[in-house]
This record gives structure tokens, sequence and C-alpha cells, in this order.
């Protein structure tokens, strides 16, 4: 087991903790997915891992047909993906994935919210080089060998394979996705869930109290409707 599954076992992310707030943010990813490959699941396969995400958090099958069609109306804004980096009190750094239509808003927010929490909001490329950009399956347990699954799936990019629970984990570099989505598709393996993750390449302990001055700074960034994900260094 490596950095990923240490990760995962040590933060277990806030991220999507509301329902409505979960619910927001699956739809502008599925309006991110139509706008760049069509309404169509079947020849679209980034929306196709979105629509299994929706069924993971039990998100309503007719929400998720009303967004899709939504999102087919050349008059329903578009959202650009953007990135912005920087630190945290006490040296952590910290990286948020945001999904906006208005980048000016977005900026304001999120410079106003290191501000206020005696952080800084950095430039491109301060604190991205920090992080791995990975991605991951999750699958049912089911009667899966692990060994045997993690062999068959090497070719296919596959990095890490472990068991969470009652469901396995597979993890790639970011650029495998796609390849690791149409192998286990055409093996018949259901996803239950897929996405994408940034995983630090360095971590940082710090004290009890000052871990709360940096948890203020991640909650503020978490709450904000335009922010997707949010990542940190700290332990």
């Amino acid at each position: 087991m490596g950095r990923a599954f240490e990760f995962r076992k040590e933060r277990k992310m806030k991220r999507w903790s509301k329902m409505a707030k979960q619910f927001t943010r699956i739809g502008k990813d599925i309006v991110i997915a139509v706008k760049e490959g069509g309404a169509d699941p079947e020849t679209n396969a980034k929306l196709r891992a979105v629509i299994q995400n929706a069924k993971a958090i039990n998100m309503p099958k007719e929400n998720v047909e009303r967004a899709i069609k939504k999102a087919s109306d050349k008059d329903t804004a578009n959202y650009k993906e953007v990135i912005f980096e920087g630190y945290a009190p006490h040296g952590i750094a910290v990286l948020i994935e945001a999904a906006t239509d208005n980048n000016n808003r977005s900026v304001a927010n999120v410079r106003s919210y290191f501000n206020k929490c005696n952080g800084s909001l950095g430039t491109q490329g301060s604190v991205e080089f920090m992080f791995e950009r990975k991605c991951h399956f999750k699958i049912a347990k089911a009667e899966h060998d692990i060994e045997a699954l993690e062999f068959d799936l090497i070719d296919f990019g596959a990095e890490e394979v472990f068991l969470e629970e009652e469901h396995i984990l597979i993890y790639a570099s970011f650029e495998n996705f796609g390849s690791l989505q149409k192998a286990l598709e055409e093996k018949q393996i259901e996803i239950i869930e897929s996405g994408f993750e940034r995983i630090p390449t360095t971590t940082k302990s710090l004290p009890e109290e000052q871990v709360s001055e940096v948890e203020k700074l991640l909650e503020k960034l978490e709450d904000d409707d335009d922010v997707q994900n949010v990542y940190h260094t700290m332990v």
C-alpha cells in the first residue's frame, strides 16, 4: 500500500459533506462534461463518469436528466475550471479546484478567505508542484482477488489497488483515467465512483492550536459555491 492509501486513510476528506452541496457540484460537473463532449453518455466518457458519481451520492435520476438537458441548452452558462494556489497559516500549502461562471467573483472570494485567515493567495505554480494528480476508481469488493485484479490492470496504468472497507480502490496517474475506465467497462466491472485527486508529495504536522487556524481557512474555502475541491499538505 502506497502514498495514495495513506493519504486517504490519514485525511478522510471532508468534501461534499452536505447533500445540497453535493448535488450542486455534480450539476456543475455535468454542465462541463456536456459542453465538452455532448449529452450522450455512451460517447462521452467524462459524462458517464459524472453520472456514476451522481448515483454514488444517491442523486435522483430525474435530477441528473434535468441537469443534462439544461447543460445542452446553448443559453446555459458554461463553467470554467480554474486552480487557485496559496499558503494557509504556518506554511501549509493549499490547492483549490473551482468551477465558475464568473472568474472575477471567484478570485475575489478566495483572496478574501486567505486574507481573513492570515494566509496568502499565491501565483500560478506556487504550490501545484507539491501535489501529484491521480485518478481513482471505486468498485465493489464482490469476488475480486485484489492481487489478480492489480496484475490484470497494470497494463492499463493501475498503480495501486487496495481494500477500503467494503470496496476496492484503484489509483493511477491522471493521464490513465480513460484507459482504466475503458478496461473496467470492457471487463464488465461496475464502477461505483471515479474521479481525480491531488495527493501531496510532502506533508506537515502542526500542534493542535495551529491546526484549528488552518481548518478555519479550509472550511471557508469548502463552503464557497464555486469551489469543487480543496487539497492541502497538513496531516
